[in-house]
């Protein structure tokens, strides 16, 4: 996106062809190329450093919760991604999108809320304390 090569640096260890159709959650370790169907969550293994790309013609219907996510294909729920988020022209998410960081292209389509993980975190954390109640006593006349 924006000029560099797509996917530059990522090593894709397990392809998913096309027509292939997976029923289930598939939990990802290392890079992972999707042309297929996953109805399911997709999640990383124990180490956390897995990378997702799903091609133009791929489906996830489920959970996404990896690292690093390029998305070209669709996503029918949540994408939580603790370091990056791309979203090519025709990615389509239909779901809330949770990241470090971020890149859209023109062209892709989300239907739900954005949410930068990073600030999340950051933000100071304020607890409003209820003002103390006072008992008033009424004097008869």
């Amino acid at each position: 996106m924006f000029g560099r090569k797509k996917n530059a640096g990522a090593r894709i260890d397990t392809l998913i062809a096309a027509g292939t159709r997976i029923e289930g959650n598939l939990i990802v370790s290392g890079g992972v190329h999707l042309a297929g169907y996953v109805k399911g969550n997709v999640t990383t293994a124990a180490d956390g450093t897995a990378f997702l790309s799903i091609a133009p013609q791929g489906v996830v219907e489920g959970v996404v919760e990896v690292a690093r996510v390029v998305v070209d294909g669709e996503v029918r729920g949540d994408i939580r991604a603790s370091d990056r988020v791309e979203l090519g022209a025709t990615a389509r998410v239909s779901g809330d999108v949770a990241y470090g960081i971020i890149e859209l292209a023109a062209g892709a389509t989300i239907q739900g809320r954005l949410f930068s993980i990073g600030a999340a975190e950051a933000a100071p954390k304020i607890a409003l304390a209820a003002p103390p109640l006072r008992a008033v006593a009424k004097s008869d006349p």
